[in-house]
């Protein structure tokens, strides 16, 4: 079984969760049940498939649900963006976790390219 917490895109999903979570506090309350719901479902399956994965014994096992945490860290870039956009994140806050959502994408994506 592989070790989630020695690979660097666990580390970049687990603090994306945790900037999520902090960022989201202070969106619009009536957006509880919209964009902070799907924003933070999107960070935490991010973080939760990697771990899922490592607990898969073939290598294509691991790989799809890497492949799904990806996708997922894919949605919460661009929910980030829209909820720039939408003005429940100003640029000084926004930047740090956008930035922070690409690079575990950036990383994902060079694990899952080299299990293929």
């Amino acid at each position: 079984m592989r070790d989630p917490a020695k690979l660097r895109a666990f580390e970049l999903a687990d603090q994306l969760v945790i900037s999520v979570y902090g960022i989201t506090k202070r969106f619009p309350r009536d957006e509880r049940f919209g964009l902070t719901n799907q924003l933070r479902r999107a960070a935490v399956s991010t973080a939760s498939n990697i771990v899922e994965g490592c607990t898969r014994a073939s290598q294509d096992d691991y790989r799809r649900f890497l492949e799904i945490a990806y996708d997922s860290a894919q949605e919460a870039r661009y929910q980030l963006g829209l909820s720039r956009r939408l003005g429940f994140m100003n640029i000084d806050d926004s930047n740090p976790v956008e930035t922070l959502a690409e690079e575990t994408c950036r990383v994902l994506n060079g694990l899952i390219v080299s299990l293929r």
